[in-house]
């Protein structure tokens, strides 16, 4: 496995990503705004637009094949991590969240956690710091990881 930025060349692939794996394993706990929500957030130009801005993205590939990314906001929220159905449970989106937690800014990461992604979360040493919340029909867990002051 390979991570490395994203290029614009690569968000139609993301997005498919993205959608596939909302589709196998979120679409159905959300209500249709929700779903119209999260469409809305991982199209290819709504990608595009937060990686021109302050996003970064990283994309984990193997054999030269895009099968996760993850997208880190201002150096301290993590606000996409997703990876391909066929692709999960081989340690792809440990990866990326070890890659994105190398490249902050901050202390402190945050996520807003979907529901579903909130014991893999755990497993990436994050903690709920809030109560279960929704924005645009999208229910999400607040999560945080504190990192070494070394980092």
């Amino acid at each position: 496995m390979h991570i490395r930025p994203a290029k614009l060349g690569d968000l139609d692939t993301l997005s498919q990503i993205c959608m596939e794996a909302f589709n196998t394993a979120l679409a159905a706990t959300l209500s249709s705004e929700g779903c119209d929500t999260f469409r809305a957030v991982a199209s290819p130009a709504a990608l595009a637009t937060r990686l021109a801005k302050d996003n970064l993205i990283l994309v984990a590939e193997i054999a030269e094949q895009p099968v996760g990314m993850i997208e880190l906001k201002a150096g301290r929220h993590i606000a996409m991590l997703f990876v391909s159905p066929s692709a999960q449970h081989k340690g792809i989106g440990k990866a990326l969240v070890a890659a994105a937690l190398k490249l902050t800014t901050e202390p402190g990461i945050t996520v807003s956690a979907s529901l579903p992604s909130v014991g893999a979360y755990h497993s990436y040493g994050f903690t709920q710091t809030g109560e279960i919340a929704e924005s645009g029909g999208l229910v999400y867990q607040p999560m945080e990881v504190r990192l070494a002051e070394t980092h």
